[in-house]
Order: C-alpha cells, then structure tokens, then sequence
C-alpha cells in the first residue's frame, strides 16, 4: 500500500493529496500543499475524509500571523492548536468550500500579515513542533515535512479520514479511500526513515582524547543533534575503516546506572563491559545517546521506578505512564556511525531491535555480538522483563551469589 516518499514529491508540486499513516494508532490524514489548495480540494476532504479540515503552520508562522494557541502545546499526540481563523476579505460565510480555500491561501500568502484574518473562523490552525516528525510523530507535523521535502512553502492542509458512520478509519478502510481514488500513501515511520536517510541531522561540535578510570584512551567527539539539540557522544578507539566491520556499542544514557551504580537494571555494567571488550580489541566505537529511560526522559524514568516500587514491571510502568514500552530510536546513531566512516558493524547487543534498527538506516551489521553481564538480586525481575516482552537474548539468566 505504502508509496516511496519519492514518488510523492512531484504529486504534490501538481496539488495533489497524499495519505500519511500513523501505523501505531492505525489512522490516516489526507494532506496537500497550503499554497496549492483550491475549492475543490477542500470539498473533496469534506466529502471523503469528513474530518476538521486544519492547516499546519511552522511556530514562526504563526506568530507572524498573530494566531494564539488555545492551550500550551500538549504532551504526547496532543496538537498545539490555534485559534480559529477567516480571511479578511474575499468571503461570505466563511464556511464553503472556496472560503475555506480563500482563508488557507491568504494564511500561507507571502506578504500576509494579521490584519489579513479575523479570528474566530472557519479554519483551524495547528502548530507544528520543530523537528517535524522526528520530535513528533503526528500528522500535522508528517505533513508540513513532506512539503519541505517537495521544495514548498512549510505549511499543509490535512484532514483525518473518517468512516461513513464518523469513526475514525483505520487500515482497510483507508487502504480502499486510497485505491478507490488513486491516492499515494506512506506511514509517518516510513516518512521519518527517509528524513533520517536523506538529511544530516548531527553535526560534529567538539572532540578531544579522552581517558577513562581504567586508563584506556578514546578519541571522544561531541555531536549535537539539529533535531532537539540533545547532544551524543562518540568514544573512537583506533582508526574505523569503512571496508572493515567496526566492534560497535550503541548505548542509551542511564545516569542511575551509569553513574550512580543501580542495581535495577544492568546500564551501567554493560557500558563498562563494552568498553573493556573495545580495549581488548585496540579498536571500536561506543557510542553514547542521550536517550534516558528508553527514551522516555529522566523524570518519567523516576516516575516508573515509582511505579515499578509498587508491582510494575518496566514495561507496564512505561504503558502506563502513556509512552511506548520502547521510544528510543536509532537513526541518529546511524548518522554518527556514518560520520565517523563507519558501514558495517560487529554490533554489541542483547537487543535484536537495534540491530533492525540500524540496519533501516543503511548500517549493515554483520555481526550480533552478545553483551551479557551478571544478573543481580535488584535486576533480575528487570533482565526477566527484557527477554520476555522486549524480546532481548540471553543465553541464561542465572542469578549470582
């Protein structure tokens, strides 16, 4: 069903719409251009997607237009949505199908400025998150980055598809809009593997020789990601060579763990266990993501631990704090090993997430090395969890003495 994010591009410049998908909710939005929308596209979402026909604005936009928010941007798959708006003149009602057009194309005109609407109106505005779907995958921001991707002015109209009876239409049924009416489609995962494919998106800021505790020497360079400015490090020992797998760590930061020492999980073990493997070799690369909690950010993290204090395992912690068991992601990893002139791996893992994860971001691993390290009376309930539900491979899990 899914369509190359290339094929889409040219579709677009021609005004055409295309569908995105979200695959973890299971919902669709149509979308085209905001500086080619027309009558006729607006009656057609109307018609076929029945949803609010919004228009996706960059933050800057919408304060250059003097639009508020209605409420703070909202946390996780809530959009930042702004006042209604309607275009000064050119309309009647405001609520036709070429008023809306009229409105959407004097919000994205070059020259506009706040006296060109009125608020409240007819259309509604949603801020987008810098970053596009990198830092948010929804939508509104999938839809503003394919128009970036065409050369087009950031800004999208977009409607969720609704079935016949006002649910929302999941998978078959947007399968059929699509088919029925010759409409390209492509996930919101798929959009973000292509940005991370296609665009650099770290940049080198910093490098020194670096010596650790054990008195091993690195080279370690800082990369600071153009996304959400979160800043990585790269532990270099030795000189990587492109035709040559490279030993590899990829390793989330746990300050509990790594620096503290907890005993709920096994970070800080396997980080130190990495390292001397790479030292024993003369040659590899750690790499260091600021990515706390599997991805849910040093405070939620704390927050599970809460949680699991009261029964829950840490995938149960995560649900129920409303994220994903698993967040973290691994094409800026991809980016840095790219970097560094690094193609093929000899990965350091237990997850078999990651080594899929690099892999989709053209890092070929040709090789899955364990990274086992003693269970403990504090983690072994957390290696359990790991294997059980997040499908990690240990060779066993006995617990020391």
């Amino acid at each position: 069903m899914a369509s190359p994010i290339e094929d889409f591009l040219p579709d677009l410049r021609a005004g055409k719409m295309v569908l995105l998908i979200d695959e973890q909710e299971g919902d669709g939005a149509l979308c085209l251009a905001a500086e080619r929308v027309t009558p006729q596209a607006v009656n057609f979402l109307a018609t076929h997607a029945r949803g609010l026909v919004s228009v996706a604005l960059t933050e800057g936009r919408m304060r250059h237009l003097g639009i508020p928010l209605l409420a703070a941007p909202g946390g996780k798959g809530q959009p930042a949505y702004g006042a209604s708006i309607e275009a000064r003149q050119g309309v009647t009602t405001g609520i036709s199908a070429a008023d809306r057009a009229r409105t959407i194309a004097v919000a994205v005109a070059d020259g506009a400025g706040p006296g060109d609407l009125a608020m409240p109106g007819h259309v509604v505005p949603i801020q987008i998150q810098r970053g596009g779907v990198l830092a948010r995958m929804r939508h509104p921001e999938g839809a503003v980055d394919l128009m970036r991707l065409a050369g087009l002015k950031p800004a999208a109209v977009l409607c969720t598809v609704l079935c016949d009876d006002g649910s929302v239409a999941q998978r078959g049924d947007l399968a059929a809009l699509a088919r029925e009416h010759g409409i390209k489609s492509a996930t919101l995962a798929q959009l973000a593997a292509y940005r991370l494919r296609s665009e650099l998106l770290v940049e080198r800021t910093l490098e020194a020789d670096f010596t650790s505790a054990s008195g091993a020497t690195y080279r370690a360079i800082v990369y600071r990601n153009a996304v959400d400015r979160h800043e990585h490090m790269a532990l270099v020992k030795g000189v990587p060579r492109a035709a040559e797998p490279v030993l590899v760590r990829v390793h989330s930061q746990c300050l509990t763990g790594d620096v503290f020492g907890s005993e709920r999980c096994d970070c800080g073990d396997q980080l130190h266990h990495a390292m001397e493997l790479i030292e024993t070799l003369g040659q590899g690369v750690l790499i260091y993501m600021h990515q706390e909690g599997r991805g849910i950010g040093l405070a939620n993290k704390i927050r599970a631990y809460a949680l699991q204090d009261r029964g829950r395992d840490t995938v149960e912690a995560n649900l129920e704090l409303g994220f994903e068991s698993d967040l973290r992601d691994y094409g800026i990893s991809a980016q840095i090993l790219r970097d560094l002139g690094v193609r093929k791996v000899r990965l350091l893992t237990n997850n078999p997430r990651k080594v899929v994860g690099l892999q989709d971001y053209g890092i070929e691993v040709v090789e899955r090395l364990p990274l086992e390290v003693p269970a403990r009376s504090g983690n072994i309930a957390y290696l359990r969890t790991k294997q059980q539900k997040l499908g990690h491979l240990f060779s066993g899990l006995k617990l020391i003495s």
